[in-house]
């Protein structure tokens, strides 16, 4: 998995913290503030979309009164604390972030969350100094799948992103890193369970802990399927 690697860039959100719990609890919150309907497309419409793009879509999509800053400035408001008391890292997330430091590999982020709620989230559990690197969709011209994100933190980094491996939790995000050039890593988490074969089917490997890296018990996925 990481032999010829000069850096690894992971997603934030469900890849390398247990968060994704949070955005399902906020959506309710709020669609139930403003009385608003979802679609029954609304998870898929959504996904990999930057902080900027989501807010965007529910005044769009809902037809609503207030502004995407609005929008994104409660979001903000109802989750930094979330972030920063009851997200924690993957299991064995911080040992491979180790690992990766002793090794010299260049570490990065590449995330569709709000560059305050990321650098919250990171600081809160002391993982900020590991990282070259942190860059948010809202940064580059488009969100996941398209590979902007991950391009920036990969020049950032001055690696070229043949060099670069990907830890991404759902589809969209792993689109991005493939798209982008480099291989995936999609890692398991209770949110988008329900979609690991389709990750298996998109991504080069598959983790359900950092641990399993260790151990060389990963999956390497059949890019035949």
């Amino acid at each position: 998995m990481l032999t010829g690697k000069k850096a690894v860039i992971f997603d934030m959100d469900g890849s390398l913290v247990d968060s994704m719990w949070i955005w399902p609890e906020v959506d309710r919150i709020f669609m139930k503030k403003y009385e608003l309907t979802p679609p029954d497309s609304f998870h898929r419409d959504i996904e990999g979309m930057s902080y900027t793009e989501t807010a965007r879509y529910f005044v769009d999509t809902f037809r609503m009164s207030r502004t995407v800053e609005q929008v994104m400035q409660e979001w903000r408001d109802m989750t930094i604390r979330l972030y920063s008391e009851r997200v924690y890292p993957k299991a064995g997330a911080v040992r491979f972030l180790d690992a990766m430091k002793q090794r010299g590999i260049a570490l990065g982020i590449a995330t569709s969350n709000d560059r305050r709620i990321a650098d919250a989230a990171l600081k809160a559990r002391g993982l900020t100094p590991y990282f070259d690197s942190v860059r948010t969709s809202c940064e580059v011209s488009a969100g996941k799948p398209a590979p902007d994100v991950y391009l920036k933190v990969a020049e950032d980094l001055s690696v070229d992103p043949s060099a670069c491996l990907v830890f991404e939790d759902v589809p969209n995000g792993i689109l991005a890193g493939k798209n982008a050039g480099m291989e995936v890593c999609a890692v398991d988490d209770d949110f988008s369970r329900p979609l690991e074969a389709e990750k298996k089917r998109l991504a080069d490997y598959f983790i359900h802990d950092y641990n399993e890296i260790f151990t060389h018990s990963y999956e390497r996925c059949d890019r035949e399927k």
